[in-house]
């Protein structure tokens, strides 16, 4: 599972260098798509091919999943590392996630996120600034801090 946090510059042809720990995991391709709280979900091949067949068993007759599927599915974008080890962001999701000039890069279960940098550092001072009491732990991460 990909950890960490490393900061980049996106450069002005949408391309953003992949840190060194997080290459190998990615190293056979990548899905870029649309992700929560703004920032950009980079998935691994692999980990795509599950998500897809998730994506697929939602009924076409619930608009909830229609309207996850059309956010989610229809942003996504194929991609692989350049020579450099640079992976190149579209347009549109770079538009979705403000990504422009400093960026942070970061591991995830099962992805990598791309985040706006103010975005990124607004989103942890709000989180670290919450009482313990008010922070809301799903269940299974309460089992293993509480």
């Amino acid at each position: 599972m990909p950890y960490g946090e490393y900061p980049y510059t996106i450069d002005d042809k949408g391309r953003v260098v992949m840190p060194p720990d997080f290459r190998r995991f990615i190293e056979d391709g990548m899905i870029l798509t649309r992700g929560f709280e703004g920032c950009v979900y980079v998935f691994p091949s692999s980990e795509w091919q599950r998500i897809e067949a998730a994506v697929e068993e939602l009924p076409l007759n619930d608009k909830a999943g229609r309207d996850f599927m059309r956010f989610f599915y229809s942003g996504a974008s194929k991609v692989r590392l350049d020579a450099q080890s640079r992976v190149s962001v579209p347009q549109t999701l770079r538009n979705y996630g403000s990504l422009d000039g400093d960026v942070m890069v970061t591991g995830a279960p099962k992805r990598l996120e791309l985040w706006n940098l103010d975005r990124y550092n607004a989103m942890i001072a709000e989180v670290q600034a919450l009482p313990p009491k008010q922070l809301e732990l799903p269940e299974v991460l309460q089992r293993l801090v509480g």
